[in-house]
C-alpha cells in the first residue's frame, strides 16, 4: 500500500492552539483502542502526535490534532517514506492484525513490522521505543508470571499460536538491538485491557452489549482467572516510561490483581440489570490455562507506578460509557 497522508486540518498547530509542541511521537497502530487513548494523553501534553496504521480512524476514535498516515508496517519501503521525513523523539509500536486466524498477516504485522522499525530506527537518536507485547509470550509458564532476565527463546517450544510466536520473535529482535546498538527499547508484556471505546470483539464489551440488548448469551464456565487492567492505568505507565532511563527491559503490564471471569460477567449483568449469561455453553479449550496473571513488582519498582482503578470501578466507568453511547 502506498503511503497516504490524511491531512484533517490545514494546520494541526492552529487546530490545537499550541504555540510550541515539546515532543514528537509516532504511534504505530494509533487508530486502535489503546492507540487512541495514548494519542489523546500525548495531545493533552501538547506533543506533536503522528499515527501510522493500515486503517483510517473510526469516528469514535478520531482525534483532532493527530496527523494520520496510512501504511502497512510490513512494508519497509513505505515506512521509510514516513521516517525519512520525520524525526521522532518517541515511537510506540501497537501495530498488528487483530484477526490472528490470518497466519501470514499476523506474522508479517507483528514480527516483520517490528523488525522493519528496528532496522529503520536502530542508529537514529530516538529517546525511547515502546513495544506492546503480550502475556502469551510466556506460553504455559505458571502464574504469577515473572519477567525473564535475558532473551526468552527458551519458551518458544511452549508457544502454539502464530501470534504468540510472532510477538516473542519481535521481543528477541528488540533485545538483540538493545545489546548491539544500545537501542532504547522497553517491551511491555500486556495482559487484558479494557475501557471506553473498545471494539465489540473483546470479552467485556461483548458482555456489556449483550446485557444492554437483554440477550441470553453463551459463555464459558467463567472459572478462568485473568488479569484485567483499565486503559487509563495502562496509558499512565506507558507515557511515564517514555521519559525514564529504563531500556532493554521486558516488563509485565497488568493490574496484578487476578479476577475470576465469572465474577466480572455477573457484575456487568447485575449493574445493567438485563441480559442473561448462559455459563458453560462454550466449552473451554483442552489446553486452556485456568490461571493467567502477572507479577507486576518490576513495573512498580522501575517507574514508581501502580494501578489506580480497581476492576469494579473500571467496569462501572466502561458500562457508563456504553450506556451513554446507546442513548445517542
Amino acid at each position: 500500500m502506498d503511503v497516504k497522508t490524511l491531512l484533517i486540518h490545514k494546520s494541526n498547530l492552529i487546530c490545537l492552539g499550541f504555540k510550541k509542541l515539546n515532543y514528537k511521537i509516532c504511534i504505530l497502530g494509533g487508530t486502535g483502542f489503546i492507540g487512541y487513548h495514548i494519542a489523546k494523553k500525548c495531545l493533552s501534553k501538547k506533543w506533536s502526535v503522528h499515527s501510522v496504521s493500515i486503517n483510517k480512524p473510526k469516528k469514535l476514535r478520531f482525534l483532532n490534532g493527530v496527523r494520520y498516515f496510512l501504511c502497512d508496517v510490513s512494508s519497509k519501503k513505505n515506512l521509510e517514506k514516513i521516517f525519512n521525513k520525520n524525526n521522532y523523539d518517541y515511537v510506540i509500536n501497537l501495530s498488528g492484525y487483530v484477526d490472528h486466524s490470518k497466519s501470514k498477516l499476523t506474522y508479517k504485522s507483528h514480527y516483520i513490522g517490528c523488525r522493519n522499525l528496528v532496522d529503520l530506527l536502530k542508529t537514529r537518536k530516538i529517546k525511547k521505543f515502546i513495544q506492546l507485547g503480550t502475556s502469551l509470550e510466556y506460553g504455559s509458564i505458571k502464574s504469577p508470571q515473572q519477567e525473564p532476565k535475558v532473551t526468552t527463546k527458551d519458551t518458544k517450544k511452549k508457544l502454539k499460536s502464530v501470534y504468540s510466536n510472532s510477538k516473542l520473535k519481535a521481543t528477541n529482535c528488540l533485545v538483540k538491538a538493545y545489546k548491539k546498538y544500545n537501542f532504547p527499547c522497553i517491551i511491555f508484556r500486556l495482559y487484558l485491557t479494557y475501557g471506553p471505546r473498545q471494539d465489540f470483539n473483546r470479552l467485556i464489551p461483548i458482555v456489556i452489549k449483550n446485557c444492554f440488548e437483554g440477550n441470553n448469551f453463551p459463555t464459558s464456565s467463567g472459572n478462568q482467572i485473568r488479569d484485567f487492567i483499565y486503559i487509563d492505568d495502562l496509558v499512565d505507565l506507558v507515557v511515564k516510561s517514555l521519559k525514564s532511563k529504563i531500556k532493554g527491559e521486558i516488563i509485565n503490564l497488568g493490574s496484578g490483581k487476578p479476577t475470576k471471569v465469572k465474577k466480572i460477567i455477573k457484575f456487568i449483568e447485575s449493574a445493567i440489570n438485563k441480559g442473561k449469561p448462559l455459563f458453560g455453553v462454550i466449552e473451554l479449550r483442552k489446553d486452556e490455562q485456568l490461571k493467567i496473571y502477572p507479577n507486576i513488582s518490576k513495573a512498580k519498582q522501575f517507574f514508581n507506578w501502580k494501578p489506580k482503578i480497581s476492576i469494579f470501578e473500571g467496569l462501572k466507568k466502561t458500562i457508563k460509557y456504553y450506556k451513554n453511547e446507546n442513548s445517542r
